[in-house]
């Protein structure tokens, strides 16, 4: 599958990677100051964002896209950072094809299994009718049925669009996300271990991995880990924290 990209600055490749119901655009501010350092590539996953959509979505086709999108761009060994779902592609791309990355990157996510709880957001964007819909303010009033926290309803409305005709559509396909869920909560495993440098950044106010996730899953499965937690953060640690993710994520891929 061709995947969606934008890419910008010059320097070491550096691909990000978002997580379940984003965009690249999640990862903009933050992108452009690696630019200065690095050759940044956003991406969009399938079924996300300007990326195609699929009937099929589990971690080694998530990875086998990325891995296509790093050939079609020439990049022998780009680092690779992810976000909560784009974490565990990251994880197991490394898996699969260590030889085809330098560094890795994760941000809150553990390799483990999650039990459902994106259940309120699937209902709530499949309970949504775009048909006559004129503003984005009907949409919003329609997802606040279901979802209070107006900072999710605007996350989630970062993904509606116009089409030629004036109309609003979903650039995320929700229905194969709803069907494929189970395989995007799943965890990530494999038979051999990635051996080369890995960072995980944890939220400290986010439950996403917790101790027995760093001495369990995290350091079975990559060798040569270290563990960063920012403390006030929670799992948009990119946003509520550029900072400190800037300043961990280079001095990490400089050494």
């Amino acid at each position: 599958m061709k995947l969606h990209y934008k890419e910008m600055g010059h320097g070491q490749p550096l691909l990000i990677l978002h997580g379940l119901f984003g965009t690249l655009d999640n990862w903009q501010t933050l992108a452009n100051r690696f630019a200065e350092h690095y050759n940044v590539f956003l991406v969009d996953l399938r079924n996300h964002g300007r990326s195609p959509h699929a009937d099929e979505q589990d971690y080694d086709l998530m990875a086998a896209d990325v891995l296509e999108l790093v050939d079609a761009l020439q990049i022998p060994t780009p680092a690779i950072m992810g976000h909560s779902m784009g974490g565990k592609v990251a994880m197991k791309y490394a898996l699969n094809y260590p030889t085809r990355i330098t560094k890795l990157i994760v941000v809150d996510i553990a390799p483990k299994a999650y039990p459902p709880h994106h259940d309120e957001i699937i209902d709530a964007l499949q309970a949504v009718k775009l048909e006559g819909v004129t503003s984005r303010s009907d949409i919003d009033a329609q997802l606040s049925e279901h979802i209070k926290e107006e900072y999710v309803r605007l996350f989630l409305m970062k993904n509606l669009y116009r089409k030629e005709d004036k109309s609003f559509a979903w650039r995320m396909n929700i229905d194969a996300l709803a069907n494929n869920y189970d395989n995007i909560s799943a965890a990530i495993t494999a038979d051999v271990p990635f051996k080369k440098s890995t960072l995980f950044i944890k939220g400290g106010k986010s439950n996403y991995i917790k101790p027995e996730d760093v001495y369990g899953s995290i350091e079975r499965l990559f060798t040569l880990v270290e563990v960063e937690t920012i403390p006030e953060a929670g799992h948009w640690v990119h946003a509520q924290a550029p900072d400190k993710v800037y300043d961990l994520v280079t001095t990490f891929l400089e050494h």
